[in-house]
């Protein structure tokens, strides 16, 4: 999960209105594709969700975050379906990976804060 829990506009007054929410896994699709330049293949594989399904997050990500600069309005990041571990390793396997790297579990995507996917086992429940 991010460290942070949002942003706000600066330098004009808050609007009434109500924030943007970015969810989870959508700042984790931004991260992935814009911050680390994977792919959505790469991107996909790393969160263990279809590559359409990558899609969709990513393309709802782009625009929650134009709309809250583009309204001046303040974004918010929460919800969403994830599942977040720390130290208790892969959920498919059991195995415990350093960093505590983690994977998808049921319908949840993974966000693990540090950003440790490389332990993950993300393809066919094999741990690296």
């Amino acid at each position: 999960m991010p460290d942070i829990q949002g942003f706000r506009p600066i330098g004009v007054p808050m609007p009434e209105s109500e924030p943007v929410v970015l969810l989870y896994e959508e700042y984790e699709a931004l991260k992935l594709m814009d911050y680390k330049g994977l792919t959505q293949e790469e991107s996909s594989v790393l969160m263990d969700v279809s590559r359409p399904t990558f899609t969709r997050i990513y393309e709802k990500a782009r625009r929650s975050v134009a709309q809250a600069f583009v309204e001046g309005r303040a974004l918010v990041i929460e919800g969403g379906h994830y599942h977040a571990c720390a130290d208790e390793g892969c959920h498919r396997c059991r195995r415990a990976n350093s960093g505590g790297a983690c994977c998808r579990r049921d319908t949840k995507q993974s966000i693990n804060k540090g950003d440790n996917y490389e332990n993950c086992c993300a393809r066919k429940g094999k741990c690296n």
